[in-house]
């Protein structure tokens, strides 16, 4: 697939529902030979870098992300369209993102209940058409109906142009744009935003 943005009209035809056993395969076709990103699988901030390097090799990271969803741990969201995953954000209690825990830049602001999307994946042909706002607002409608309060990010304010491969965390404009406010700044490029689902 490919050519201009008017190629595939995404208008009220995506669906976001939570990774489960379920839709694990359309899991698995979405992120394909590469995990995503280098064997990632999405398990970058959940395991120590050693760990998560090791897991490059043999399906460890996948396998890793398997079991999560066997034990039926919140992991992420998956946009859809026509039956075919097409976007993924992670999208968990904070206290799973080990890296986040560690992070000076992305410390813990306070000890309130948080869910964190500290990435995103978009399948090559569904960049650039606005997929990761509409990603954005299905994690805010799941996360209310979920009883979820706090939703917090890590998104890049870009000095210059950055390849799509390099933007996993997002772009801070998407989230601005969906309601979500700077609470933290210890890093120019790479705030932390939240979105309260109920008025604070």
């Amino acid at each position: 697939m490919g050519g201009s943005e008017n190629d595939i009209n995404l208008k009220n035809k995506l669906v976001f529902v939570p990774l489960t056993i379920d839709n694990w395969d359309k899991f698995v076709q979405l992120f394909g030979k590469k995990g995503a990103c280098c064997d990632c699988w999405c398990m970058y901030y959940r395991l120590p870098k050693v760990a998560w390097e090791a897991g490059k090799a043999d399906n460890g990271n996948k396998n890793a992300m398997h079991r999560l969803v066997i034990e039926n741990k919140p992991a992420g969201i998956l946009a859809f369209y026509e039956d075919e995953a097409i976007a993924w954000a992670a999208f968990a209690p904070r206290e799973d993102f080990i890296k986040l825990e560690k992070s000076r830049v992305h410390k813990r602001i306070d000890n309130k209940p948080v869910w964190s999307v500290p990435c995103f994946f978009i399948k090559k042909e569904f960049r650039r058409k606005g997929v990761t706002s509409k990603l954005i607002k299905g994690i805010i409608k799941y996360a209310r109906e979920s009883s979820i309060e706090i939703i917090e990010a890590y998104p890049s304010v870009p000095a210059g142009e950055s390849p799509d491969a390099f933007l996993w965390t997002g772009l801070y404009k998407p989230f601005e744009q969906a309601g979500f406010k700077i609470v933290d700044q210890k890093s120019k490029n790479k705030p932390m935003v939240r979105y309260y689902t109920e008025p604070e």
